[in-house]
């Protein structure tokens, strides 16, 4: 247990510390934007796979929690999930990777991005709270803990640093969208357009949910439902 421990505060810690901090300034000025990114991606696909194997290789310590109620929680709540991970991956977003605000552009968040700014960050955060909540076990709960610390603490650091920066257009976006999903619609700061979503994009995440439905039991070991 001792490695999964370690293995989620490097996983969080190498993504918030570095990715999120002035140090990720030093380094691109030390190795430049291209190396500091390769280099990033090859921590961060070391962390999660030595993250995966740690948790598969923890001993089952069960916890005071858990129902069946969680496990219908998560099947409602995934869906979301999956369409913030949809609309996060197709369409421009300032707040990832090589992405910035366009400045010149008549509306400065578009889609998904007028409910929240940070659609994969939600997606991935919704996933984890949820699966933490249907598997009450220790070794699940630091792995899927390790996984809502960085969407949640990542997304509020990630804001932080792109606030320091304050790129051209940064500030305009920022004044037009949200951490919270949909805060800035009830605030009267933006205005939700379904036509920017769209169905293509409802379909296509409705069909990833169902694929890995159906598929979790040979994916993961364990059935997604009751």
């Amino acid at each position: 247990m001792t490695d999964l421990f370690v293995a989620a505060l490097f996983f969080v810690g190498t993504h918030i510390g570095i990715g999120t901090t002035p140090l990720r300034t030093e380094v691109i000025e030390r190795v430049g934007e291209t190396w500091y990114r390769l280099l990033f991606s090859l921590v961060s696909i070391a962390a999660i796979i030595w993250l995966v194997m740690a948790y598969r290789a923890s001993p089952f310590v069960p916890l005071w929690y858990g129902s069946t109620f969680f496990d219908v929680v998560a099947i409602l709540v995934m869906p979301f999930a999956s369409l913030f991970l949809v609309t996060a991956l197709s369409q421009p977003n300032p707040t990832a990777i090589g992405q910035q605000p366009d400045q010149d552009a008549p509306e400065p968040a578009r889609g998904m991005l007028r409910v929240t700014r940070h659609p994969m960050m939600w997606g991935i955060g919704l996933w984890a709270v949820t699966h933490l909540l249907a598997n009450p076990d220790l070794a699940s709960a630091v792995f899927f803990g390790a996984f809502a610390v960085l969407a949640f603490g990542g997304a509020a650091a990630l804001d932080h640093r792109l606030n320091r920066q304050n790129r051209p257009g940064w500030g305009i976006f920022v004044q037009r969208t949200s951490f919270l999903p949909f805060a800035a619609i009830l605030e009267g700061r933006q205005h939700f357009v379904w036509a920017e979503i769209g169905w293509p994009r409802v379909a296509l995440a409705i069909g990833l949910f169902v694929v890995l439905l159906v598929a979790h039991p040979w994916l993961f070991g364990v059935a997604a439902w009751p």
